[in-house]
């Protein structure tokens, strides 16, 4: 089993993260969902402004938030800050089981990335939405009660250190290295 890092260890990497690139910021990650609980970590990947991550669960999956079980277009795509995601995986190797499909070094915060920002990555186009994005139990069998706290209270809960939702606008062609940029 893997390493879960305490309270103390997780708050040590905190000034790391806060140094994150606010206007733009690399793509580091590009995570595909197949199928429940498996991860494809691809080099390039297509957002398409109906399927979100080409190849991915989103549609598949639904979403409870939904009256009719739906996939939530508001949550097509779940983005995390990749600072975030090394502290709590315990380096880089782990963070695709945090479960989102992009991870980019950017500050994610409301104040930074407030709803209905939009981002160009590579030939796509994606937009900040309003849905909270929260740890779930999977999270915390991953990297533990304490991660889990870290990034959904306090100042975790305050810059979106689990991770922020959002939708493709453009659909376009991505590639780990892409920088994401404010529009």
């Amino acid at each position: 089993m893997a390493r879960q890092l305490s309270t103390e260890e997780l708050e040590q990497g905190l000034d790391h993260i806060l140094a994150s690139p606010k206007d733009s910021g690399a793509l580091e990650l590009i995570v595909r969902r197949p199928e429940v609980d498996v991860r494809e970590s691809l080099a390039e990947g297509r957002l398409d402004t109906d399927e979100g991550l080409v190849g991915d669960n989103w549609r598949a999956r639904g979403s409870g938030h939904m009256p009719d079980g739906s996939a939530d277009p508001e949550m097509q795509l779940n983005i995390m800050n990749a600072r975030v995601a090394s502290l709590v995986a315990d380096g880089p190797d782990r963070r695709e089981l945090a479960g989102d499909q992009l991870y980019l070094d950017m500050d994610l915060s409301p104040d930074n990335l407030p709803p209905g920002t939009q981002l160009e990555i590579g030939g796509a186009v994606i937009e900040v939405t309003e849905p909270p994005h929260t740890g779930c139990r999977k999270f915390a069998a991953r990297f533990g009660k304490d991660a889990v706290v870290f990034v959904n209270s306090g100042p975790g809960k305050k810059l979106n250190f689990r991770g922020i939702n959002a939708k493709v606008v453009r659909s376009g062609d991505i590639r780990v290295g892409d920088v994401a940029r404010k529009r």
